[in-house]
């Protein structure tokens, strides 16, 4: 009880002590500091807020940026209030800085991908309607969060990604250039001519549905292998028109080789005897 009493007495005095010590003229100066920062804090915060809304982020992402930067900006603007009228905060700054370090440590995977959703709100690799390749994945870009990004594959499974995992893996977008190259390739044997292949190959090209004009399709010749000469066809369409394009073009290829009497080539082994004159006569000495 005695031991309570003395705490209590020792709060007391220490409050008293630092009433006196508070002076009009330092409370004034508090108070106009206070003020000035909150104005200050105001400011940033609507630039802040004005700049994500210029760079199209997503709406959770800048209610989230703009509350973290407000609450480190009146953290900082109490304290030096705090100062101003002779509190001491040097232990207070202790204090905040082991509980801070303790959330950081206990948040830290939470934390990266934070960053990453920042990183990626600043840089805007990517945005919401996208085609994207990210880690292998590929898929259209459905969500974007804070901590995450959502995205849609064609086998129809949604992929959920860390946006720390983002923004540390090579991303490719699919539909930044407005437009996407299909490659097929082919082969045809040697007898048939590259000019006959071509035209084979072309007509398979507007057989389809979808392949833009411009750029204008090709037909390439890559190789020559063993038995075969390898071929690469190419078009161009929208990216939400890739797959619409590949197949049937696939399937087209084979159709316009056989009307136009082009042989597709496989792995075979062609044996070829040839009768010498020697050969001829012990066949007839076998016959007789």
């Amino acid at each position: 009880m005695d031991s309570v009493l003395t705490g209590v007495t020792e709060t007391s005095d220490l409050w008293e002590t630092l009433a006196s010590s508070v002076t009009l003229h330092a409370a004034l100066y508090a108070l106009l500091t206070l003020v000035i920062g909150l104005i200050v804090v105001r400011v940033v915060t609507v630039l802040l807020r004005k700049a994500l809304g210029r760079a199209r982020a997503d709406g959770r992402i800048v209610t989230y940026a703009v509350a973290g930067v407000r609450f480190a900006l009146l953290t900082v603007v109490v304290l030096i209030a705090a100062d101003q009228l002779g509190i001491p905060i040097t232990s207070l700054v202790a204090l905040l800085s082991v509980l801070s370090l303790a959330i950081t440590l206990a948040v830290q995977t939470v934390l990266s991908n934070v960053a990453g959703g920042l990183v990626m709100v600043a840089t805007r690799p990517f945005s919401v309607g996208d085609i994207v390749t990210i880690g292998g994945d590929t898929g259209t870009v459905e969500e974007i969060r804070l901590t995450h990004t959502c995205i849609d594959t064609v086998s129809g499974t949604r992929i959920i990604l860390p946006n720390g995992t983002v923004a540390s893996e090579k991303v490719t977008n699919l539909s930044a250039l407005g437009k996407r190259r299909v490659e097929v390739a082919v082969s045809a044997s040697y007898d048939a001519p590259v000019s006959m292949v071509r035209k084979a190959c072309l007509e398979a090209v507007a057989a389809v549905d979808h392949v833009l004009s411009d750029p204008a399709p090709a037909v390439l010749v890559t190789s020559y292998g063993e038995s075969s000469i390898a071929y690469l066809v190419l078009c161009w369409c929208k990216p939400t028109d890739y797959l619409s394009v590949y197949y049937p073009l696939t399937e087209a290829l084979r159709e316009s080789f056989l009307r136009n009497n082009v042989e597709m080539t496989y792995n075979h082994l062609n044996v070829h005897i040839i009768d010498t004159p020697e050969r001829m006569k012990d066949d007839e000495k076998a016959l007789h």
